[in-house]
């Protein structure tokens, strides 16, 4: 069973950037991998997803503010999160997409403040 280990989230003031990286235990290649969110009480959200061979594809609520890319030589995906928002506060995840093929990993707090 591939191991998630998301890292790269933290406290910035709203207009600031986060990358965020997701490493996985072993190979990503064949996999579509995407980015979620959460915050309490509601559902995991998709942020951003990416296919084994690029063509990204994002939410609504973050397109033009972040860019999802992967190193499959690595077995890595990133989130380059800009212009943040407060509205943007919650624990990131990343797993496959659409279905969650992989354990979940523990996630990255990103809080964004006023």
């Amino acid at each position: 069973q591939v191991q998630l280990v998301e890292s790269g989230g933290g406290l910035v003031q709203s207009g600031g950037s986060l990358r965020l990286s997701c490493a996985a235990s072993g190979s990503i290649l064949s996999n579509y991998m995407a980015w979620y969110r959460q915050t309490p009480g509601k559902q995991r959200e998709l942020v951003a997803r990416i296919q084994s061979g690029g063509w990204p594809n994002y939410a609504e609520s973050v397109k033009g503010r972040c860019t999802i890319s992967r190193d499959n030589a690595k077995n890595t995906v990133y989130l380059q999160m800009n212009n943040l928002k407060p509205e943007d506060t919650a624990v990131y995840y990343c797993n496959t997409y659409p279905v969650f093929l992989f354990s979940w990993g523990q996630g990255t707090q990103v809080t964004v403040s006023s």
